[in-house]
């Protein structure tokens, strides 16, 4: 048994997943959004012990480290908060059509991942060489795994006030989505589970560039998105408790939150220079 091959496992069970949430979607038959679940706890299970078998598979090969250096490995990583995201708020409030708005985001991820970067287990450069790495990476992405979840939310909630407006929101697949009281309210939530999070992430990043650099802040490309991709949430929040900013317009800024945070994650590792040019992968 290698990582790689539980890797492969935790892709096709993010595709079954996907396809069956899809097929609650269309057939409104709950068995099928049983069986997403289900079928995406089991991709989870084996994503998670991918990633610690890849760890071991770190030490054997006398580098040791966590499996978050490279572009493969953080994309993994993604992959894998934005469904342990998913799965806690099924586990709380049991929508399991958002799963059908969520996992997209968890296969594209891991397909991206198998089938387009270089997955080779190599040393750390010497700016890695640090444990605030680990509390850096993990902060970050769970934060960012909880703005692609609120994203999915936030879709939905604007699918299903269009509909409401056309008056056929009580019908269809829509009939099975949360009213969108409910629908704001979970988007809220999730930005709330990771606004705090990339905050974390963001002094944990500055403690380790003070630590690989000797500055805690350097204006570098992926600093500089961080702080816009804080700003966007941080706005969020003061819009709704000042200004009480809910339903579509709360929708859209979750929205553009998450695709500044997508361009700060890979966009800046990508196509920008910078301090962050490892992530860029191969």
């Amino acid at each position: 048994m290698t990582s790689s091959l539980l890797f492969n496992v935790t892709t096709f069970a993010y595709l079954v997943s996907m396809l069956l949430f899809f097929a609650f979607l269309a057939s409104r038959a709950a068995a099928l959004g049983t069986a997403g679940i289900v079928t995406a706890y089991a991709g989870l299970a084996a994503q998670s012990g991918a990633i610690l078998l890849r760890w071991k598979e770190s030490y054997d090969l006398g580098f040791g480290h966590a499996p978050l250096s490279n572009l493969y490995e953080s994309v993994v990583f993604f992959s894998w908060t934005i469904v342990l995201i998913f799965a806690l708020l099924d586990l709380k409030y049991k929508y399991r059509v958002i799963g059908a708005f969520v996992m997209p985001f968890a296969l594209l991820g891991m397909a991206w991942a198998q089938l387009g970067l270089h997955s080779g287990i190599e040393p750390l450069v010497p700016a890695l060489q640090s444990n605030w790495l680990l509390y850096h990476v993990v902060t970050c992405f769970l934060g960012y795994a909880a703005f692609a979840v609120a994203c999915g939310i936030s879709i939905m909630y604007l699918i299903k006030s269009g509909g409401e407006e056309r008056a056929d929101a009580s019908s269809g697949l829509m009939a099975l989505f949360p009213p969108i009281r409910v629908l704001d309210d979970l988007n809220y939530r999730a930005i709330m589970v990771g606004f705090p999070l990339l905050t974390l992430g963001i002094i944990t990043g500055a403690a380790w560039a003070n630590y690989a650099w000797g500055t805690y802040w350097s204006w570098d490309p992926k600093e500089t998105w961080s702080l816009i991709v804080w700003f966007v949430y941080a706005a969020f929040l003061h819009a709704r408790f000042t200004r009480g900013w809910v339903g579509k317009k709360a929708a859209w800024l979750s929205i553009i939150g998450f695709a500044a945070t997508i361009f700060c994650y890979l966009g800046v590792n990508l196509f920008l220079s910078g301090l962050h040019s490892y992530g860029g992968g191969r």
